[in-house]
C-alpha cells in the first residue's frame, strides 16, 4: 500500500509528534508499505527532498513562520499531487492544512486517518489567539471528512472536546513507545561523557524548551528541594536553544535558569541509545505540563520501562 503522511514538523524537529510520526513510519515500511511523508521545509540544512527505496519526504518551502505556524503557499499543490500517487491519507492534527488536504482526499476518493495527538493551546498574543482559531476549525472540518480518527488513550478520546465529537469514527491506539536496552557500562559511559558531578538524586527532564512543558513550575520548586537534598541535579534532555516559536520563553526563563545554573545542567538532543542511558541515571524524571497541548508524553511510559519513577 502507498501510504501519505502529512504533518507540519518531522525530524530532524524533535518533539513526541515527531517521534510518534517516525516510529509509525518505520513501522510500516518495516511491513512491506511504501511511505512518503509530507511536510515543511523548516530546516534550511535539510534537503527540499529526500529518497530511500520505499522511503520519500517531501519539504513544501516556507514563506514565513507565525509563532509556531509555517505558513506554504505550494503545499496544496504538493499535496494535491502526492494524494494522486497514494492509497491512503493519514493526517496528523493539530495542523493548519489539515482541512484542505483532507477535503482532496475525498475529492480524489482516498480515505483519510486523522491521528489526533493533542489539542491545540498557544500562549497569549492577539497572533496566537488567530493561529490557534484556525487551526482549531482546520482540525474540526477535517474530522467531519475523516473516514477515521486515531487517538492515544480512551481517557483522552473521553475528555478533548475535539474527540467527542467524533467519538463513533474514533479507534483508541496506544503511541508507539520503544526503550532500546543498554548495559551498565554503557550507563557509565553516559555518565562520564556528559560529565556528571556531585551526589545526586538526579531529576531527569526529558522535552523541549517549551511553554507547554512547565520547565518554570520545575524551578520554582527547586529551592524547596534542595533544602531537603542539597546535591541534587537536575539533568535537561532535549533541545534548549532556538526552539521554534519559543525565544520570548526561553528570555522569561534566564534569570530562574542562571540562579540555579549550579545543579541545573542542559544535556540537548539525545539519541535513542543516550536516552535509554539517561533515564537509567536517574533517580525520578519529572512531567511538569501546564497545558491540553500536552496530551501523553511518552517519556513518562519509557522512563516506567526503564524502572525510574
Amino acid at each position: 500500500m502507498r501510504i501519505l503522511t502529512v504533518l507540519t514538523y518531522y525530524r530532524p524537529y524533535t518533539s513526541g509528534l515527531t517521534i510518534y510520526a517516525e516510529r509509525l513510519v518505520q513501522s510500516l515500511l518495516q511491513r512491506g508499505h511504501q511511505v512518503t511523508v509530507l511536510t515543511s521545509h523548516f530546516d534550511p540544512k535539510t534537503a527540499p527532498e529526500f529518497r530511500e527505496g520505499d522511503f520519500r519526504v517531501v519539504r513544501a518551502p516556507v514563506k514565513f513562520y507565525l509563532g509556531k505556524g509555517v505558513i506554504m503557499p505550494s503545499f496544496g499543490h504538493l499535496a494535491t499531487d502526492l494524494i494522486k500517487e497514494h492509497d491512503i491519507i493519514n493526517l496528523h492534527l493539530p495542523q493548519f492544512d489539515a482541512a484542505s488536504v483532507a477535503w482532496c482526499g475525498r475529492r480524489l476518493g482516498k480515505p483519510v486517518i486523522l491521528t489526533y495527538h493533542c489539542d491545540l493551546k498557544l500562549s497569549s498574543g492577539f497572533f496566537n489567539f488567530v493561529a490557534n482559531r484556525a487551526v482549531i476549525v482546520s482540525n474540526y472540518l477535517a474530522g467531519n471528512i475523516a473516514d477515521r480518527v486515531v487517538a492515544y488513550t480512551s481517557d483522552f478520546a473521553k475528555h478533548s472536546s475535539f474527540l467527542r465529537t467524533f467519538q463513533k469514527k474514533t479507534l483508541v491506539i496506544p503511541p508507539p513507545v520503544e526503550i532500546v536496552d543498554t548495559s551498565s557500562v554503557e550507563i557509565e559511559t553516559f555518565f562520564r561523557d556528559f560529565g556528571f558531578e556531585g551526589k545526586g538524586p538526579f531529576i531527569g527532564m526529558a522535552a523541549r524548551m517549551a511553554a507547554e512543558k512547565g520547565l518554570e513550575i520545575l524551578l520554582a520548586a527547586l529551592p524547596q528541594i534542595l533544602k531537603c537534598y542539597p546535591h541534587a541535579q537536575v539533568l535537561f534532555a532535549g533541545q534548549y536553544r532556538e526552539v521554534l516559536g519559543e525565544r520570548a520563553y526561553a528570555r522569561r526563563l534566564e534569570p530562574l535558569l542562571d540562579r540555579f545554573r549550579h545543579c541545573w545542567k542542559f544535556l540537548g538532543i539525545l539519541d535513542q541509545a543516550q536516552m535509554a542511558a539517561f533515564y537509567r541515571c536517574l533517580d525520578v524524571l519529572v512531567v511538569p505540563s501546564l497545558n491540553l497541548t500536552e496530551t501523553f508524553g511518552l517519556v513518562q511510559v519509557e522512563a516506567m520501562l526503564s524502572g525510574t519513577a
